[in-house]
C-alpha cells in the first residue's frame, strides 16, 4: 500500500473525488448538497472527454441487443435529465442548452435503410419509441437532408444538451455547495493499516478522507496505490468531432441528424450558440490525441452525403476525445474490492447522458446505502469476478460522443 508522504498534509475531508469530467463534477456536486466536504482533484476539470463530446442524450439510439440491463440505465438516466438541469440551472443560473428536440435517423441507400428500420423494430419490442419515416417525410421534417435519403425513423425521446456549457455550469454548482478543487494530478491513493482507502497524496501533499472515489475516465484503470486486479479495465477509444459554424439566423438544422452512409454512422448535432457538430470516429490507438487528415475527410464526406449544405459553412474546429471504453461497453459503478474506494468510469459513449443517475447512485453508496436498482448490474467488483467482452463496432445508427 502506499505510504504516507514525508511533505505537508491538507485539511482533511470526507470525499476526495479524483477526477472533474461530467461525471466526477456531477457527483461532487451531489456529494457536497448532502453535507459532505468533498475536495475534488484535477489538472484541468471539464476538459478532457466531457469538452469533446457532442452532448447527445439518446437513449434510443444507443440501445443495441443483448444489452437489455444497459438499456434500462440508459432511460432511467435519461428520465433523470430534466429534474437534474432544472436544479443546475436554479443554482447557477446558466443556460447550457437542453433541448428535448427528438432525434431524425436517416438512411443513404436501401442497405442503410434495411438496418435502420431493423433497429427500429428492436427497439420497439423492448419499448422504446423509434417510429419509421419515409423519404419525403423525413426531408418535411428536416429540409436540409439529401434527395437521395431513403428515409429513416424519428426517436422523440433523443435530446441533447450543449456539452461544454454543461461543465461550465457543473463547476460553478460545485464552488457554490462548497467544493474545493485542486488543479492537480493524485499520484497515489493512500491506505491505512487495515488497507482501506484514506486519502490521496498530490504534489506531494497528503489529504486525508474519509473515501475516495475514482472518476478518471479512461484513466482510471491504473492508479498507484491500488492493488492490482481491483480497478476496471477501462481503456481510451478515440474519437474525432468536428465544429461548423452555421449561418446566423438560418441554421441548416433544428434537432440532431444521425445517419448511416453505406453503412458507416454519422451524426450532425446543431447548437443554438450556431455551432453544428459533426462525428465521430471510433478508433482504437491507446493514448493518441492527434487529429488526422483522413478522418476529418471521412467525417465531412459522411455529414455531407446526409446534409449537402454543410459545403457552405466554416470548419470552426477538429478535435479528439479519449472516451472510456469497458470490455461490455457498461459503465462501472460503486465500491471496489479495498474497502472506501469507489469507482464510478467506463460509461464510454454515454458520460453525458448518465452524468445525473451515476450522481445519484454515488450518493446514496456515500451514504452507506445500497446502489438503485437500476444500477446495481454495473457494480465496480464485477471486474474482478471476470467481466469480460469486445467492444462492439456501432449497431445500425450513428453511435454518439
Amino acid at each position: 500500500m502506499a505510504a504516507a508522504p514525508s511533505g505537508a498534509q491538507s485539511r482533511a475531508v470526507d470525499t476526495v473525488f479524483v477526477g472533474g469530467g461530467v461525471i466526477g463534477l456531477s457527483a461532487a456536486w451531489a456529494a457536497a448538497k448532502a453535507g459532505l466536504s468533498v475536495r475534488l482533484f484535477d489538472p484541468a476539470p471539464g476538459r478532457g472527454a466531457s469538452w469533446a463530446a457532442a452532448g447527445m442524450l439518446a437513449p434510443v439510439s444507443e440501445a443495441a441487443y443483448g444489452e437489455e440491463d444497459l438499456v434500462a440505465l440508459l432511460v432511467a438516466g435519461a428520465a433523470a435529465w430534466a429534474p437534474f438541469a432544472a436544479e443546475l440551472t436554479a443554482v447557477t443560473g446558466q443556460d447550457f442548452d437542453y433541448r428535448q428536440c427528438g432525434t431524425v435517423t436517416v438512411a443513404l441507400d436501401a442497405s442503410d435503410r434495411a438496418a435502420v428500420d431493423e433497429l427500429a423494430v428492436f427497439r420497439r419490442s423492448i419499448g422504446l419509441e423509434a417510429n419509421p419515416l419515409s423519404a419525403s417525410a423525413a426531408r418535411q421534417l428536416v429540409p436540409a437532408l439529401a434527395p437521395g435519403i431513403r428515409g429513416g425513423a424519428i426517436v422523440p425521446g433523443d435530446h441533447q444538451v450543449n456539452n461544454r456549457r454543461l461543465v461550465g455550469a457543473l463547476a460553478d454548482a460545485c464552488a457554490s455547495a462548497g467544493v474545493e478543487m485542486v488543479p492537480a494530478r493524485v499520484d497515489a491513493l493512500l491506505r491505512s493499516a487495515a488497507g482501506a482507502a484514506c486519502g490521496v497524496e498530490a504534489a506531494g501533499v497528503r489529504t486525508d478522507a474519509g473515501s475516495v472515489v475514482l472518476c478518471m475516465g479512461w484513466e482510471t484503470s491504473a492508479l498507484p496505490g491500488v492493488p492490482a486486479g481491483i480497478l476496471p479495465a477501462v481503456r481510451p477509444v478515440k474519437g474525432h468531432v468536428l465544429r461548423l459554424r452555421d449561418r446566423p439566423g438560418r441554421p441548416l438544422l433544428d434537432r440532431t441528424v444521425r445517419g448511416l452512409v453505406r453503412g458507416d454512422s454519422c451524426y450532425l448535432v446543431p447548437r443554438r450558440d450556431g455551432t453544428l457538430v459533426v462525428g465521430a470516429t471510433v478508433e482504437e490507438r491507446g493514448e493518441d490525441r492527434s487529429v488526422q487528415a483522413g478522418a476529418v475527410h471521412t467525417l465531412l464526406d459522411r455529414a455531407r452525403a446526409l446534409v449537402p449544405g454543410i459545403d457552405e459553412l466554416e470548419l470552426e474546429e477538429c478535435v479528439t476525445g479519449l472516451r472510456p471504453g469497458s470490455p461490455d461497453n457498461a459503465p462501472f459503478i460503486g465500491w471496489t474490492e479495498v474497502a472506501r474506494l469507489a469507482v464510478a468510469a467506463g460509461h464510454y459513449r454515454n458520460g453525458i447522458l448518465l452524468a445525473p443517475i451515476t450522481a445519484q447512485a454515488l450518493g446514496e453508496l456515500l451514504a452507506d446505502r445500497p446502489l438503485p436498482p437500476v444500477v446495481a448490474p454495473f457494480d465496480a467488483r464485477r471486474v474482478a469476478k471476470g467481466a469480460a467482452g469486445v467492444l462492439r463496432a456501432a449497431p445500425g445508427a450513428a453511435r454518439g460522443g
